[in-house]
């Protein structure tokens, strides 16, 4: 096989490596024209040693991608061993203010410019309709698509501003799923009318306002297309997203290594799928190594030679991406980082607690005032997430009681108390240990979810649609102050 379908073949591959340096083998290939690297969060461990990580990969391939999942909230990458210091999707949409999500968002872009990242996989332009979802929630703008798209488009512009290609995602939308495509694979039973009434809408927002790249998901669209996932979808692709959307950018797909996508075809074989079904990037995974890349680049080799992927197909990939390399690496020089850095932004804290949902039953309690004991309830998050400090934790407030999966049933004891725990309506230890505590303790216990509550408010006095760092302040603030 000639050497151009394997350049062509690198080229559409971002894969991630373990370790918090670049190991021997990627950057050979980055030297021989790999597309790029994805860098997660147990690769980035202070501003300089990231810094110092990517000056190497530019090093060892001027026109690298290097892409993060920094959404400026519960998934953050550049933040991911302090907590973020913004408000998150969720809170802003509530607050409804397109500046701040503007503002937001170019702060998130410069952060990114110094740490030498080029493309974020942000924003999410997910509509959450289900309120059960396990793997999207805060990080949507909300459960309208209205307002959705108008946060979305604010929210590109912002982080392109930057410097930093702004990412779509999850193609066609994973807002009204009930699972996690990273361990199964959802099935979103919906028309391409349904679809364009709502999951389309902030998606068309995002490529009007300029959106580099679009990411698809691993859903199964059955009324579109029965037998594949829509990474792997060329009527979800090519007719929805390039057709009916008219977007020219570059296609990247979700991590291939999710169950969604490769549980039963594995990795190789789900990315010569995904190429000629429309994708230009392949986003490999997490932890990859030389061995599975070879195997991918070995995979579209025989796929381009048996005439199962088309040889133009894949050459259309690599120049998708090499043309955004070359934008971006134009961008680097022509959009100047600010002469005082990149800074962490300030925010009205009193403003952010003005987006909380708080229950008549929560200003009672807040008028009485006076000291409180602090429960953490933890639940296993989603792999987007991540461990991440999360709430009043990152922000420096300690526990006195910790409810955990699995746990015996933790005595709330007497007194006021404060329950804080994300999607507590989701999880059944959280929902055991907040009605002992009901029972216990009455009006003194005051149960505060920091993620995607129930509709009926049953286990959310207050709700903060955000657990980021800075959400955590603004929820101390509210209680009278740090602890």
């Amino acid at each position: 096989m000639s050497q151009t379908v394997r350049h062509a073949a690198l080229r559409t591959l971002l894969p991630g490596f373990a370790g918090a340096s670049l190991p021997d083998w990627l950057g050979e290939l980055l030297d021989d024209g790999l597309g790029g690297v994805c860098l997660f969060g147990p690769n980035l461990e202070s501003p300089e040693q990231t810094r110092r990580l990517t000056a190497e990969i530019l090093a060892a391939n001027p026109h690298a991608l290097i892409a993060v999942d920094e959404e400026g909230g519960d998934v953050t990458r550049l933040s991911y061993r302090t907590g973020a210091p913004y408000p998150g999707n969720a809170l802003l949409g509530r607050l409804g203010d397109l500046a701040l999500t503007e503002r937001t968002a170019r702060a998130v872009g410069w952060q990114l410019r110094e740490a030498g990242v080029n493309v974020d996989f942000a924003p999410d332009a997910d509509v959450n309709s289900n309120p059960d979802n396990p793997v999207i929630g805060v990080r949507s703008f909300g459960a309208d698509p209205g307002p959705v798209a108008d946060h979305v488009a604010a929210w590109v512009s912002g982080l392109q501003a930057a410097g930093v290609a702004a990412t779509a995602k999850h193609f066609p939308g994973h807002g009204d799923t009930a699972q996690d495509s990273h361990l199964a694979l959802p099935v979103v039973d919906r028309s391409a009318a349904e679809l364009s009434a709502r999951e389309l809408v902030p998606f068309r927002a995002a490529i009007e306002a300029g959106a580099k790249l679009v990411m698809t998901s691993h859903l199964l669209l059955p009324q579109l297309d029965a037998e594949s996932p829509a990474t792997m979808s060329e009527p979800v692709l090519e007719g929805l997203l390039r057709g009916e959307l008219g977007f020219h950018g570059v296609v990247v797909s979700d991590a291939l290594d999710m169950a969604g996508a490769s549980a039963e075809l594995g990795i190789p074989a789900a990315a010569v799928r995904a190429l000629a079904a429309g994708v230009d990037l392949l986003c490999v995974g997490t932890d990859n190594a030389a061995e599975q890349l070879e195997q991918i680049v070995a995979a579209v080799e025989a796929a381009v030679a048996s005439g199962e992927l088309d040889a133009g197909r894949l050459t259309d990939a690599s120049a998708r991406v090499s043309r955004l390399a070359v934008e971006l690496a134009t961008a680097r020089e022509t959009t100047p980082l600010p002469a005082a850095g990149s800074h962490e932004p300030v925010y009205d804290l009193a403003q952010l607690a003005g987006g909380f949902d708080v229950s008549d039953a929560a200003r009672a309690w807040l008028s009485v005032g006076g000291p409180y004991r602090l429960a953490r309830v933890e639940s296993e998050s989603n792999l987007a997430v991540g461990i991440a400090p999360w709430g009043p934790f990152a922000a420096g407030a300690r526990e006195e009681l910790l409810v955990t999966p699995g746990s015996a049933l933790v005595d709330p004891g007497e007194g006021r108390l404060v329950v804080v725990g994300r999607d507590l309506h989701r999880h059944g230890h959280a929902r055991d240990f907040i009605a002992a505590a009901r029972r216990r303790g009455g009006a003194s216990v005051l149960v505060v979810d920091m993620g995607w509550p129930s509709d009926d408010r049953r286990f959310a006095d207050i709700a903060t649609f955000g657990a980021s760092r800075l959400v955590g302040r603004a929820l101390l603030e509210l209680l009278g102050g740090a602890r």
